[in-house]
């Protein structure tokens, strides 16, 4: 699949009633209604909570792929390609059958349905599930891993979102997306488990070399046995582990939502209609390694009260307010930001940076709007 018929498909087969950041049991309930007339859709366990944590099987084929989204409840970008995925998948006119009959997908959208209505990355006890891997202290934990034990797949889907602050190596270019194959022990030694995972990722990332240039990836492969990637990895199951990032102007994660989407279908149609085994892995040593070089806003040259020369840095922090996401700009450093880049930027022109009050901007105010040379900038 090139990828002018990739955006085709997306385009066909984006699920229209996800949208934006918020994305929860409620919202996929009526899709997941209308898919159990096609697949197989069930139920596995109980959130803490009580919320049930879904599931959806399809294809008869002998290689085995569990994917799993929303491990952590405010990363939802995934959980929307999902949806897309399936789409995709279920129209006979696509001409995709053979990934079906290749492969069997077990996928669950929301592994941490109260994370997810409470938009936070922990579930309700206040754990990340993503640390869980070896306690198996938590029901979503104990879910997972029982899918895990039962399907036995051969390879493992992680499915995330990351920050705005993530740049494809110490450049000025964001990481739209990023990967991981992740270590499976403490040497973080290249094995042949590992060599299949980064095989995959491989041809994922000349995909989108063609479409977002630079602006692919991935993660240190410090090994930690209590992430599940690590631990699945550990047990000899090539695990990738997906992360949807920033796109410039992308904060409802639409833009970013077809990459991974691609990336996704391109990977099992490469898996359906290969022998992966690892023998093509060392393409994804050319992708380099994530910095963390961005905020969301710089204001250069900002004359401070004691009359010093300073950039100032804003971060958006996330918070759910009447059923939606809004984006809260908040002061994070006033500082010379030598290395750092904005996904937006001003210059104050050595111009003092007031508040609508009419006073100096400090670190940890909240600010939707500043003033710099009676000049009303909107920071979001």
């Amino acid at each position: 699949m090139n990828v002018a018929y990739l955006k085709s498909l997306f385009l066909t087969h984006k699920e229209s009633s996800l949208h934006h950041r918020y994305i929860t049991n409620l919202k996929i309930e009526p899709l997941l209604n209308d898919l159990e007339k096609k697949i197989d859709v069930h139920t596995l366990g109980k959130s803490v909570l009580g919320k049930p944590i879904y599931a959806l099987k399809i294809g008869k084929g002998e290689k085995r792929i569990l994917m799993w989204s929303q491990m952590h409840g405010n990363e939802s970008t995934t959980t929307k390609a999902l949806f897309d995925l399936l789409n995709t998948l279920l129209d006979k006119n696509t001409a995709l059958n053979s990934i079906l009959k290749a492969c069997t997908l077990y996928i669950i959208p929301i592994l941490n349905p109260d994370g997810a209505e409470a938009y936070t990355r922990v579930n309700a006890n206040a754990v990340d599930l993503n640390r869980d891997a070896q306690d198996l202290s938590q029901p979503e934990s104990k879910v997972l891993r029982g899918v895990f034990n039962h399907f036995k797949p051969h390879f493992c889907y992680n499915l995330h979102g990351q920050r705005t602050i993530f740049s494809a190596g110490k450049t000025n270019k964001s990481a739209t997306v990023s990967f991981l194959a992740p270590a499976q022990d403490k040497n973080c030694t290249i094995t042949a488990n590992r060599k299949i995972a980064m095989e995959v990722i491989g041809v994922m990332n000349k995909v989108l070399q063609n479409i977002i240039p630079n602006q692919v990836g991935v993660y240190d492969d410090a090994f930690n046995l209590n992430c599940v990637g690590d631990t699945f990895q550990s047990e000899n199951v090539p695990t990738i582990l997906f992360e949807a990032g920033h796109f410039k102007g992308d904060y409802a994660r639409e833009i970013t939502r077809e990459y991974i989407y691609m990336t996704m279908l391109k990977s099992l149609e490469y898996i359906a209609n290969n022998k992966v085994d690892g023998s093509l892995y060392k393409p994804y040593f050319d992708i380099p390694e994530n910095e963390k070089c961005f905020f969301d806003v710089i204001i250069r040259n900002a004359k401070t009260s004691d009359n010093r020369v300073e950039d100032i840095a804003i971060m958006y922090h996330e918070k759910l307010i009447d059923g939606k996401i809004e984006f809260i700009p908040k002061i994070e450093k006033i500082e010379k930001l030598t290395g750092f880049y904005g996904h937006k930027e001003f210059d104050a022109n050595n111009l003092v940076v007031l508040d609508l009050q009419g006073e100096g901007v400090k670190v940890g105010n909240e600010n939707d709007f500043v003033m710099i040379d009676n000049s009303k900038i909107a920071l979001f």
